[in-house]
């Protein structure tokens, strides 16, 4: 499978823009301010994904965040550049694939994970699609082939690498799958017209694809690890160090509102998803979250072991590690109040 992974270009550039801004505007909070006092930081920049509603922006809507307020800078569509913006200062949280935040972490970068956002179960997965009539029926069948996914180096090149090793392609073979980046709301489009002959869908995406016809789903990430949890919310080592009130504020609301959209009736979760985008003036359109359909992220969020360690051995493969992970220096679940209350 074909993959680039620029971890000293990653790491040159936290670096750098640590040594520039100090991680400082907004992030910047009291200095040596005793237990978080009254000058922690009650602002929290970050970037957005579109017509979807996080859990973050969910948890303000629903009051959990207090007088925390969230500040949109615009969108991103990887967890990768979402991570990275936030070790680099140029927001306050980000969130992606647990393999990204090793990679991140190894590369340099001084963050920590506090919660999990998005994971896998039985409703919600991410399907490996083709069109009805495609001969990709088996994991051989993708030698060859082009398959779209959102990033390199993140969630869906670590379960294809995953399924192909299963399924007993040696690397050799797996080098022959070629992952094309294409946007998420792009691929289906770019899967129905022959531009890549597979590509990822997940959820309300893969929902609304699903339901036009025309496409089948190969294998998905649900079949290959049952239910799991697939990515946290990273924090820089700073923010937390300075502003440990606003950390658990915003940890501790989206643990809130992961158990809310866990049970709160379907179509009151759509409802609230549907106000939000209409009230916040994007220019978005909200006819695909009609499709959603679970929160996906295991109880609370809670982050374990077993979240970074099931990729060891892709991360290994793809020479993003060298020896073991260490996940205890990677997450924390302190400044969760839900599983700590």
């Amino acid at each position: 499978m074909k993959l680039h992974v620029p971890l000293i270009s990653l790491a040159a550039a936290v670096v750098l823009s640590l040594t520039v801004s100090g991680c400082g505007g907004t992030a910047a909070g009291g200095e040596g301010a005793p237990n978080g006092s009254a000058t922690e930081v009650k602002e929290l920049r970050y970037q957005g994904w579109a017509n979807q509603v996080t859990l973050p922006e969910l948890a303000e809507d629903l009051g959990y965040f207090g007088d925390v307020k969230l500040t949109w800078v615009g969108n991103t569509i990887s967890g990768p550049q979402d991570i990275q913006s936030a070790a680099t200062g140029q927001t306050d949280f980000g969130g992606a694939f647990a393999g990204a935040v090793v990679k991140l972490v190894e590369a340099g970068a001084p963050v920590k994970a506090v919660i999990n956002y998005y994971g896998e179960d039985e409703k919600t997965f991410n399907g490996f699609y083709v069109k009805a009539d495609s001969p990709i029926k088996t994991a051989r069948d993708f030698i060859g082939k082009k398959v779209a996914v959102n990033t390199l180096g993140a969630h869906s090149d670590a379960v294809i690498n995953s399924y192909l090793q299963q399924n007993g392609l040696d690397e050799e073979e797996t080098k022959q799958v070629q992952l094309v980046v294409v946007p998420p709301n792009d691929t289906e489009e770019a899967i129905r017209r022959g531009q890549v002959d597979a590509g990822v869908l997940g959820g309300v995406l893969q929902d609304k694809a699903v339901a036009a016809g025309g496409l089948r789903s190969v294998f998905n990430d649900y079949s290959l690890f049952g239910t799991f949890a697939g990515g946290p919310y990273v924090l820089r080592d700073d923010f937390i160090a300075k502003n440990p009130n606003t950390t658990r504020t915003f940890t501790t609301g989206v643990a809130k509102a992961i158990e809310w959209e866990r049970n709160t009736p379907r179509d009151e979760v759509i409802a609230r998803f549907t106000k939000i985008l209409n009230e916040r003036g994007r220019n978005e359109d909200p006819a695909a979250l009609q499709y959603w359909k679970s929160v996906g992220v295991p109880s609370k969020g809670e982050i374990k072991d077993v979240d970074f360690t099931r990729w060891e051995g892709w991360l290994k493969d793809s020479g993003i590690i060298k020896d073991q992970i260490d996940p205890k220096k990677l997450y924390t679940n302190e400044f969760n109040g839900v599983l700590n209350p």
